[in-house]
């Protein structure tokens, strides 16, 4: 833990996440965990997941959403660029 000896510099880290792009996509996902809060819905131990991934071209609306285990939802392959592996079905077994 690197912040065992002193504070958290959150405000270097929020002005990081700026500089990077990052903080839109954050606020994004901080909406979206509202929402399902607002709905009443208990995600305790669950992660939302995305059924259409973001990263190909999924947004973060209601419909889009839904909770999984946190060991199902990232257990997925990823490329070099951190975007999910494409599926492939697997091939069945002949008889």
């Amino acid at each position: 833990m690197p912040y065992v000896n002193k504070p958290r510099p959150y405000k270097k880290e929020y002005q990081q996440q700026k500089a990077r792009g990052e903080h839109e996509d954050r606020m994004a996902r901080q909406r979206a965990r509202y929402q399902m809060d607002a709905a009443g819905v208990d995600r305790t131990g669950k992660d939302i997941d995305h059924v259409t991934p973001i990263s190909k071209g999924g947004t973060n609306a209601k419909s889009n959403l839904k909770l999984k285990s946190p060991s199902a939802n990232r257990s997925f392959s990823r490329n070099s660029d951190h975007t999910v592996k494409q599926n492939k079905p697997k091939a069945k077994p002949k008889k």
